[in-house]
């Protein structure tokens, strides 16, 4: 395997380069078409954490939740035997839905609500607002930071690598039409940081080989930079994935969402790094030149 990775390295890059682009083509128009699936979190909302029969599954829940409370509705797990949280929209103005009581005594024979609690909407749009401020806030000190370590040619690789991450997690929750909440969020941020420590391993090593090796291509330079890396990238993202795999496993439907973005997040990063991160300093003629010193004409 090893072997054919060397040997292909540059075919590899450039497929994975393609793919890049589709996908974010995918995911950009799943975004227009169909946008994200706000959770309560943004969106306002009730949250009534309920104890019922201990027999009863999320699925029985929702069969009879979703008909009184709408489709928006979410039943997860409280973490005790019998007990779930269960989310659903504020009702509107002049309707009157039945009492989580009466709604579940239908399959539940012992049904006590524990506590109810609201999201106003004003809130949800507060939440919207900062957390896109935060999003912005990042990537412009991540930017600041790539200008101030790599010559333009090479931070816009890396830069663009951070941006293909995150279209690429939010084009599979607008395709999977699956709730995007503050947890979700906490995900995309941690992509970014994630991702930029992988860029800038490739990118870093693209800079000593471009200084060490003048003579050389800059798709050699690329070609062997990714080699020289890819052993460390495998083991950091395979240690990575299995604790990702285990939040996924255990930590049942509250961090489903947390969980699948950073899967998707840890996968992206790392053949973006291989792939957009090395061949867009290609396109713009990154050469040996750009980063030698500059002679300065001591003549009077």
């Amino acid at each position: 395997m090893t072997k054919f990775f060397k040997k292909n390295i540059r075919k590899v890059r450039y497929i994975t380069g393609i793919v890049s682009v589709t996908l974010i083509v995918i995911s950009l128009a799943a975004l227009a078409v169909r946008g994200l699936n706000w959770g309560l979190d943004f969106t306002g909302g009730m949250l009534t954490e309920v104890s019922v029969d201990q027999s009863l599954t999320n699925v029985e829940l929702l069969k009879v939740i979703k008909p009184a409370y709408g489709e928006s509705a979410s039943v997860t797990h409280a973490g005790q035997e019998g007990r779930w949280l269960i989310r659903y929209a504020i009702p509107k103005k002049g309707v009157k839905e039945p009492s989580m009581t009466q709604t579940l005594s239908k399959i539940s024979n012992n049904v006590k609500v524990v506590s109810t609690s609201m999201v106003g909407s004003q809130v949800g749009k507060s939440m919207v607002n900062q957390g896109g401020l935060a999003l912005i806030t990042s990537l412009l000190c991540i930017l600041g930071y790539l200008c101030f370590r790599f010559e333009w040619r090479l931070a816009t690789g890396s830069l663009m690598a951070l941006l293909h991450d995150v279209v690429l997690v939010l084009g599979f929750f607008a395709i999977t039409q699956m709730q995007f909440d503050l947890t979700t969020f906490a995900a995309v941020l941690a992509i970014l940081g994630y991702s930029l420590n992988d860029s800038i391993i490739v990118s870093d090593r693209i800079r000593e080989l471009l200084v060490a090796r003048q003579r050389d291509t800059i798709k050699t330079i690329n070609d062997d930079a990714v080699i020289a890396t890819f052993s460390r990238t495998m083991v950091t993202s395979g240690t990575t994935l299995l604790t990702v795999a285990a939040l996924w496993l255990m930590g049942g439907q509250a961090l489903q969402g947390f969980s699948t973005a950073m899967f998707i997040g840890i996968l992206s990063g790392t053949w973006s790094s291989i792939s957009i991160g090395t061949v867009l300093p290609e396109w713009f003629k990154l050469e040996p030149k750009h980063y030698l010193p500059v002679e300065v004409d001591a003549a009077p």
